[in-house]
């Protein structure tokens, strides 16, 4: 008889060679004379098995009986109930749901309704604790985490990707269940290895969006399974999220600034007409940062670029137009976002405002928050710290000084003051540069609300 078993993040078939029907899922491994398959095949494996009619021995998943009450204070807005409904139609696929809709929930439910063994799989430490208290709150159990120095498995097992990816293979056989939050971090040359050496059949992603950069989303199909249910920003502003406006403030550059900026435009503008090339998306400009390791004028035309962006990013007048925004909501929750590190600590130092970056210790970036959630702080400076699985409380008010054209950039910023409550109506102000490339990126990442 043919029988699967578990071995580190891989499937062996012993008892005979692969029917024809699972045949593309197995190579044969001379090291233990027999086959081998990776472990997300698992699922396909046993349907085709039992398609055929096929007997079989199954020693692969060794999962704890799991079972929760009846979860406390869980109720499902009218589209987390229609996310997960689409979802358990084949229990895989990737629900998409904007910043502060509720993700966690559909997933939370989706654990309770299937009583199983279940691994949660997150990008920070702080995303680790909201997902803790979310599991005890509704399914009234202490999950185990995985990550930051914890390693201990339960019913609910929490762990970050660094974790999971360095421990999959002792972690690959112990659930049912496998959720992916912020899953467009999964596709990644080694993140994906989790979902791969993975035997869990029941697979779900939790997004805002899905879409990467460098394309490599086109996985989650094969990794997590097709997108099943998505709402945009727009669709739920003003019952589920706060309602909010976007506006736009340019900024004139000084002589100084418009003349460098020229300058260092000029510069790369001629490299790329020389050499012939044209920049149609991001692999055309890695190719350009791969010429530049050898090709000093590719290098000269790569650094023109990089401070002709800088001037746009933070042009000398932002700050002037960051001060009368301050001025008008003084008596609002604020918080500012600016790419680089150096300039947060600028703005922190002349506006007074409590900065928190990468290098901000966890304790001191505990008690900002507290101090913000108190009111005793109006205000936050940050570059990209606050802008995923970070849960900011009331604020309504957010100041992009600077970014990139990433939509799931803008989303999560945006996301950070759309958290309903009575009354409330959000403001973004996005403070774009007059007369560089910042106005068309600005213009992209709106895409997609």
């Amino acid at each position: 008889m043919l029988r699967l078993e578990w071995s580190a993040g891989t499937i062996l078939l012993r008892g005979g060679s692969p029917p024809p029907s699972i045949a593309a899922f197995f190579k044969y491994d001379p090291r233990v004379n027999c086959y081998r398959s990776l472990a997300i095949q698992y699922r396909w494996i046993v349907e085709e098995l039992e398609r055929a009619g096929l007997e079989y021995e199954d020693d692969v998943i060794h999962a704890p009986p799991c079972r929760f009450n009846k979860p406390r204070n869980l109720t499902l807005r009218d589209y987390q109930r229609e996310a997960l409904e689409a979802w358990l139609r084949e229990r895989r696929g990737v629900v998409v749901l904007p910043t502060g809709a509720g993700k966690t929930i559909v997933a939370v439910a989706a654990i309770a309704m299937l009583q199983a063994a279940t691994l949660v799989v997150v990008p920070t430490l702080e995303l680790m604790d909201q997902w803790e208290r979310a599991i005890k709150r509704f399914l009234g159990v202490v999950p185990g985490r995985y990550g930051g120095g914890d390693k201990e498995v339960r019913c609910v097992t929490i762990a970050t990707y660094d974790s999971a990816y360095l421990n999959v293979e002792q972690l690959g056989d112990k659930f049912m269940l496998i959720v992916f939050d912020e899953v467009h971090h999964l596709p990644s040359p080694g993140y994906r290895q989790i979902a791969e050496l993975c035997a869990a059949p029941w697979r779900m992603g939790l997004t805002a969006t899905p879409e990467r950069e460098d394309g490599l989303h086109i996985d989650l199909p094969y990794l997590v399974g097709p997108v099943v249910y998505r709402r945009y920003v727009r669709e739920l502003a003003g019952k589920w999220l706060a309602e909010f406006d976007i506006v736009r403030v340019y900024a004139n550059m000084s002589r100084e600034e418009q003349e460098e900026y020229r300058r260092l435009t000029s510069r790369y503008r001629s490299f790329l007409r020389k050499r012939g090339l044209k920049m149609r998306g991001p692999q055309d400009f890695e190719k350009l940062i791969a010429m530049s390791v050898r090709d000093i004028e590719a290098r000269e035309a790569l650094l023109a670029w990089h401070k002709a962006r800088r001037i746009a990013l933070h042009a000398a007048k932002k700050l002037d137009i960051l001060r009368e925004i301050l001025s008008r909501h003084r008596n609002d929750k604020v918080l500012i976002f600016t790419e680089h590190n150096d300039v947060v600590r600028e703005i922190s130092s002349r506006f007074l405002i409590p900065a928190i970056t990468y290098k901000t210790p966890e304790e001191e970036r505990r008690a900002i928050m507290r101090m913000f959630r108190e009111g005793r702080v109006r205000a936050i400076v940050t570059s990209k710290v606050l802008e995923e699985g970070v849960d900011v409380p009331d604020a309504n008010v957010a100041v992009v000084l600077s970014g990139t054209g990433s939509r799931r950039e803008f989303i999560q910023r945006l996301g950070r003051v759309l958290r309903p409550k009575e009354g409330k109506r959000a403001i973004l102000y996005e403070v774009v540069t007059a007369g560089t490339k910042e106005v068309r990126v600005s213009r992209k990442r709106r895409r997609g609300l």
